[in-house]
């Protein structure tokens, strides 16, 4: 995720009180839950097919959250017992899980850490999710931070069954991320880039920033930015990790 959308979901929250006495949830704005939706749709169509394939084999209630990789809530899944307690809970696409928006959680704790974390009910600074124990694990695809799993039950005692979930359920999801980027890249046709581009994209490949690259080619950020837009485009990607992804199978990285 670029420096550049992150400045402008500055603007994209509105909050929400659940409970009086309690801070406001962050929420983003259904429009802009709808744009982060599309940046991040080959990484919500791994999580939905992986659970698909995992959850016909549990027996015992979980949630699964799946975020960005600044903590909005981009989908969810349950057992169905859970229906209306995840109905009548905030816990819905667009919240945002950072310690600042919802307390600390699971999610907000392995974003800090970058490290998986197992979080039990009593360290949950949030009442509405005191009852659960949380195992979140960071989401990285290529060379990015794509976002973060949790995987939750309310049963003390699955705990380890938890814990291997939330370890196989990101293997699954990079084999299904990568299959459907390889069937995106058989619809491509042979793409021309200019000279600039290939450079900018050899460098986003790279890790570098918007900023790094206008400082490195001594060119403004909107330019880049710029570039990067056509690049996208010329891809037929919205994030950069699906740039480089494709841009590899392609032979021009």
């Amino acid at each position: 995720m670029s420096a550049q959308i992150s400045a402008i979901r500055k603007s994209w929250f509105e909050n929400e009180l659940h409970d009086p006495g309690m801070a406001r949830i962050k929420y983003v704005t259904p429009t802009n839950l709808d744009r982060v939706r599309k940046i991040n749709h080959f990484l919500i169509s791994a999580f939905q097919h992986s659970l698909s394939d995992i959850k016909e084999n549990l027996s015992s209630t979980y949630l699964f959250l799946l975020t960005d990789a600044d903590g909005v809530l981009l989908a969810m899944d349950y057992s169905c017992d859970l229906e209306q307690v995840v109905k009548q809970s905030p816990i819905r696409p667009g919240m945002v899980f950072t310690a600042k928006s919802c307390g600390v959680n699971a999610i907000s704790e392995t974003m800090d850490t970058h490290e998986p974390v197992l979080l039990p009910p009593e360290q949950h600074e949030n009442p509405l999710f005191q009852s659960w124990h949380c195992y979140a694990t960071p989401l990285s695809l290529g060379f990015q931070r794509a976002g973060y799993l949790d995987v939750s039950t309310i049963n003390a005692d699955m705990q380890g069954e938890l814990i291997a979930i939330a370890k196989l359920i990101p293997a699954h999801m990079q084999n299904r991320y990568q299959s459907n980027l390889a069937s995106s890249v058989t619809e491509q046709p042979s793409i021309e880039f200019t000279k600039r581009q290939l450079t900018i994209l050899k460098m986003i490949s790279s890790g570098l920033t918007v900023k790094a690259i206008a400082l490195k080619l001594k060119i403004k950020e909107c330019t880049v930015n710029h570039h990067k837009k056509v690049i996208f485009n010329k891809l037929g990607v919205q994030s950069s990790a699906e740039a480089v992804s494709i841009a590899s199978r392609l032979s021009y990285l």
